[in-house]
């Protein structure tokens, strides 16, 4: 009888997919997902990769990486513009220590392109759920870190999505960039802090640190992977302890709908 529960066992094990026998545990499964859309300048774009890369290999976050329950995190970090568009910078890589890091923030630095048209957050979020559900990894938290400067004007609708997103038990937190230009200001909004709020950002924990000045933005990027990493309440916007406030999330639809009326007329 031993020998035939054994035997069953084997047969189960067999039948299992490969993915379930061969996850590694880790703290966080983290996506970062980064805007590179066309309101964008080569400049932005440029500070946002030193930004992440410099914030990966600084002592404070390899501090939060070893200051965890295993001591190691799933990373990826990808590039979104429309909704059929995103790029895979960095694939899912595990990080423990200051010379993964490095190797991370290589791949950012030498592989990130240019910029592409649209801005869909909804297939961001999307992209980054599916990249999560079909990993090698186990996480003991889940997070899509998004950064943006405008909101969503392309594919499926962005709290739709996110509701979506966060019942599959990820969360997700934001980085609104508000810094302003001649591009972003004809397509953004300038509530944007308060839209990723309402909109965007959700699940145990969510929040978001609005950017304002590019000057900021690594520092921004640091302390907001800081709190992901480590896991502890944020204390920066904790948009997680205040109602959702009544906002409008497809504004950014609007918006594109009446911009593209506007160069169309003759």
């Amino acid at each position: 009888m031993r020998n035939f529960i054994a035997a069953c066992l084997t047969c189960l094990a067999t039948a299992l997919p490969a993915q379930a026998q061969t996850l590694v545990e880790v703290d966080v499964e983290l996506v970062l997902a980064v805007d590179v859309s066309r309101s964008m300048s080569p400049r932005e774009l440029e500070i946002q990769r030193q930004g992440y890369a410099a914030a990966l290999t600084s002592d404070a976050v390899l501090g939060a990486v070893g200051g965890g329950l295993l001591g190691r995190i799933a990373i990826t970090y990808v590039e979104w513009a429309g909704s059929g568009t995103q790029r895979v910078v960095v694939p899912w890589t595990l990080l423990e220590n200051a010379q993964d890091a490095e190797r991370v923030a290589g791949q950012i630095l030498t592989n990130s392109g240019g910029s592409m048209r649209r801005t869909s957050i909804s297939g961001a979020l999307g992209f980054g759920a599916q990249m999560i559900a079909t990993n090698q990894y186990q996480g003991l938290r889940r997070v899509i870190d998004v950064s943006g400067d405008g909101p969503n004007n392309e594919g499926r609708a962005v709290d739709d999505m996110r509701d979506t997103v966060i019942a599959q038990g990820i969360t997700i937190n934001g980085l609104p960039m508000m810094t302003t230009d001649g591009l972003s200001s004809r397509w953004g909004i300038p509530d944007l802090d308060v839209y990723y709020e309402a909109c965007v950002i959700g699940g145990p924990g969510a929040f978001f640190i609005p950017v304002t000045q590019w000057e900021d933005f690594g520092d921004a990027v640091r302390r907001k992977l800081v709190l992901e990493i480590a896991g502890t309440p944020a204390r920066v916007i904790p948009a997680q302890m205040r109602q959702r406030p009544d906002y409008d999330c497809l504004i950014g639809e609007q918006i594109w709908r009446r911009n593209m009326q506007i160069f169309m007329e003759p």
